[in-house]
């Protein structure tokens, strides 16, 4: 299901608003190596595993990534690539590329338009998680943002390398914000980059309560459906509540790593 915002709350929370395609390019490409060092943070990283993207405001079909095998926590705006659909890297520094990040992130921005950045590691409560092959309970409020609005994903195959499992889990995800990976880890979406990674970090922490909660007790109490979906539509759940909810992590990051911003507002980009 898709979760939209409420009427009205564009008035109490809204969107930064651009003058020009390179200003939103600029701030896409720092909140998204923000989002990197925020992963890095809080070690949700595994080796070279693990990517965030985001979409290229002129260049939809586009997504910038990290470039394979850089740490989260070093990661800056420059580092960043553009990849086109064809997996060719058009625009950043000469770098390696993930094949799957391409596979993955490639099919969900074709599949999703309305997504503008998507998230996928192997965090050790999310990977736990995913072996029990069960999507989350709304045991917990914060739990509620994914009642009903997360897939579950149960043909892992190993390392994805091909296209046609990306497709395979883009469809898995559907028009919702959230899929379990079977035996793999998390991947969340949004409409901004801070509702991404909110719904990841969220998600991570919601199986770990899980995870506790059923190692504690045999028998849980989950929230009243109508008061889940409540709670998600209404009050956690919905675009703007994420990216609203993101601001603390990505104030943090940018006072205590000003460095991840090393490039200005430039003119058009030249493409390679």
């Amino acid at each position: 299901m898709a979760v939209k915002n409420p009427p009205g709350i564009e008035k109490m929370i809204s969107y930064p608003q651009f003058t020009s395609i390179e200003e939103e390019r600029h701030y896409r490409k720092k909140t998204l190596a923000a989002a990197y060092r925020i992963f890095g943070k809080l070690g949700f990283s595994e080796g070279v595993a693990g990517h965030i993207t985001c979409r290229d405001p002129e260049y939809p079909d586009c997504f910038w990534v990290n470039p394979f095998g850089l740490s989260f926590r070093l990661l800056k705006m420059s580092d960043l690539v553009l990849v086109n659909e064809a997996g060719e890297i058009i625009a950043g520094k000469p770098a390696p590329l993930n094949k799957a990040a391409f596979a993955i992130h490639s099919a969900i921005h074709k599949a999703r338009p309305d997504v503008i950045a998507a998230a996928h590691s192997h965090t050790i409560y999310g990977k736990t998680w995913s072996a029990l092959g069960r999507k989350l309970d709304p045991l917990t409020q914060d739990a509620c943002i994914f009642y009903e609005d997360h897939g579950l994903f149960n043909d892992y195959t190993g390392v994805v390398g091909e296209l046609s499992e990306g497709d395979r889990i883009a469809a898995a995800l559907e028009d919702m914000k959230a899929v379990i990976l079977q035996n793999h880890g998390l991947l969340t979406v949004g409409h901004s980059i801070e509702e991404c990674v909110f719904w990841f970090t969220t998600m991570e922490r919601s199986c770990q309560a899980q995870l506790l909660a059923e190692a504690a007790a045999n028998d849980l109490i989950n929230i009243d459906p109508k008061i889940a979906a409540m709670t998600r539509d209404f009050e956690v759940g919905f675009p703007l509540a994420g990216y609203f909810s993101a601001q603390p992590l990505f104030q943090d990051i940018f006072y205590e790593q000003a460095d991840l911003v090393d490039e200005g507002v430039e003119g058009k980009l030249s493409l390679q």
